[in-house]
């Protein structure tokens, strides 16, 4: 039996690739001296170390890859994608819980965004969807001030200039509209900051409410509002999946 290649990285990328923190919190363990490397302390990052061969320690206690978990969360609006925010707003770690392992929100949604996000310690599952050449679609719900007109449809279809280029096509559905307001779904597969937002102004109208429905063809169906739940093995193929609907 052929026996897996040894990965070597730096330890920042070690300890992550473990699934025990992210690259920052590994710059800080090892420059905070809590990080040995067979037995000698490492404060400089840059270092390189086989995993299953060279022996890691954090806190003179051995680090050891953890249990692979992914996690959806059906995120609420007012709070921050961000483990801890300096202006005191809630963050999304305060609805997992304890889980019992390190996670990692895959992507971001902004504090006005509701709807799904997913979290793992996968760092290869994680690369593998924000990949730009993955092409994951994300999905969302608009709420639109106004009515948004066919034409404005067709240019979203088409792309739009924002002030950081050109995007690429989206697949857009209408729902619904009326004089005050306009419902559609748009799918787009960037992920650019605050971008349905600032597509939706470059065809003239303004955002009222936005929820990210799918990532993929994962969905986020009935989770309810500030709930978790864990993905099993068939709904992680999913993510890598282009949603059937906003055509």
């Amino acid at each position: 039996m052929r026996k897996q290649p040894l990965e070597r990285k730096t330890i920042d990328r070690a300890l992550s690739r473990l699934g025990l923190c992210s690259r920052t919190e590994a710059l800080d363990l090892v420059r905070s001296g809590r990080v040995r490397v067979n037995g000698f302390v490492l404060r400089d990052a840059s270092i390189w170390v086989t995993l299953g061969l060279d022996q890691i320690e954090i806190d003179s206690r051995r680090a050891k890859a953890q249990e692979k978990l992914y996690v959806a969360l059906h995120k609420p609006v007012g709070y921050v994608t961000t483990r801890r925010d300096p202006e005191g707003r809630k963050t999304v770690y305060d609805l997992l819980g304890e889980l019992g392992t390190w996670l990692a929100p895959i992507g971001r949604l902004d504090r006005d965004t509701s709807g799904l996000l997913l979290f793992t310690n996968d760092t290869d599952f994680a690369a593998r969807v924000l990949e730009p050449r993955s092409k994951v679609e994300k999905r969302y719900r608009v709420e639109a001030r106004g009515r948004v007109d066919d034409e404005a449809f067709e240019r979203l279809r088409r792309g739009v200039e924002l002030a950081d280029g050109p995007t690429a096509p989206a697949r857009v559905e209408l729902l619904r509209r009326s004089k005050e307001r306009t419902l559609f779904e748009i799918a787009i597969t960037e992920g650019r900051n605050r971008q349905v937002r600032r597509m939706v102004e470059a065809v003239g109208s303004k955002v009222h409410k936005l929820a990210r429905v799918a990532i993929g063809a994962l969905e986020l169906g009935s989770l309810a509002v500030g709930k978790t739940r864990e993905l099993e093995g068939r709904e992680r193929s999913l993510v890598h999946r282009s949603s059937p609907k906003a055509t």
